[in-house]
């Protein structure tokens, strides 16, 4: 069958982390192979760490790009969750270190680093903690440094850090995914790829579809990603790597289903009800299947 490529290339955008680069590497490199007779085109993907993404979001940048579940919140009026490529899970959640044992008592008394203002994990931490904290906005890998150095108190880390915190000498405070988990029952949102609306339905199905057949290309032959992951990679141990992958790529990255879609519609009512997010988009359809 002859792959029909979209002729105007869209603009893509995810993070250099190993989840996302293993995602997306069968896409990017035109991989797909029977996957279907229209392919969109997205020439070079933008590869940013996440809160850049979220901004590029709220700023309406990109025609597909990753987010957070916090920003998606922000910006479903321009932009609509695809069923495929989202990080959810369990046990995979943001965890709150510091260099001391603090008590949650004694959070507001802290600064706090978060890894931007639009992540899940800043939403989280409002959501764990319902007294007020000062938190500081710094980029996810400066977070770990920043605690080291005595520049704050604690920080919320994500992506690789979660396997070498340990490492640089710092202590587990909270688990804020196990503590989701205990609060819903429900895996926790982390992120998602988003389509913006105005491409049409045909077109976001087809990007979707596209999507998961690189997620399936990525299942069926991991090695093939590895240069990929590891040329974008922060830490650069393959063991690491491989658990990043295996923590964050799963069953909700083919398909959210009923478990993850109810997840992220938690997400966002809790969100809504601390006033975090402007507008209610109840009368819009939240994902591509309810195009």
């Amino acid at each position: 069958m002859q792959l029909l490529y979209e002729k105007n290339s869209l603009s893509l955008g995810f993070s250099p982390c190993p989840n996302d680069t293993f995602i997306f590497h069968a896409l990017v490199h035109k991989q797909l192979g029977q996957a279907g007779a229209w392919l969109p085109d997205f020439g070079a993907a933008s590869l940013a760490d996440v809160e850049t993404l979220n901004e590029w979001a709220l700023a309406g940048r990109l025609d597909v790009s990753k987010l957070s579940f916090h920003a998606l919140g922000q910006v479903l009026e321009q932009y609509v969750l695809l069923m495929a490529g989202s990080a959810l899970g369990r046990g995979c959640g943001p965890l709150l270190v510091a260099r001391e044992n603090f008590s949650a008592a004694k959070l507001p008394r802290l600064t706090i680093g978060i890894p931007g203002r639009y992540t899940t994990a800043a939403l989280l931490l409002r959501m764990y903690s319902p007294a007020p904290l000062t938190t500081r906005v710094m980029r996810f890998d400066q977070i770990m440094p920043a605690i080291v150095a005595g520049e704050v108190d604690a920080g919320v880390i994500i992506h690789e850090s979660r396997f070498t915190f340990q490492a640089h000498g710092l202590l587990l405070l909270q688990d804020l995914g196990a503590w989701w988990e205990q609060e819903t029952g429900l895996p926790i949102p982390l992120g998602g790829i988003v389509a913006k609306r105005s491409l049409g339905k045909e077109r976001i199905l087809a990007i979707d579809r596209s999507i998961r057949a690189s997620v399936v290309a990525a299942f069926a032959c991991p090695e093939a990603s590895m240069p990929y992951i590891r040329q974008h990679a922060q830490e650069l141990d393959d063991k690491v790597i491989r658990e990043h992958i295996g923590l964050y790529v799963n069953q909700f990255s083919l398909d959210l289903g009923e478990e993850g879609l109810a997840a992220v519609r938690e997400f966002l009512v809790r969100g809504r009800q601390l006033g975090v997010f402007p507008r209610v988009f109840a009368a819009l359809p939240l994902t591509s299947k309810e195009l």
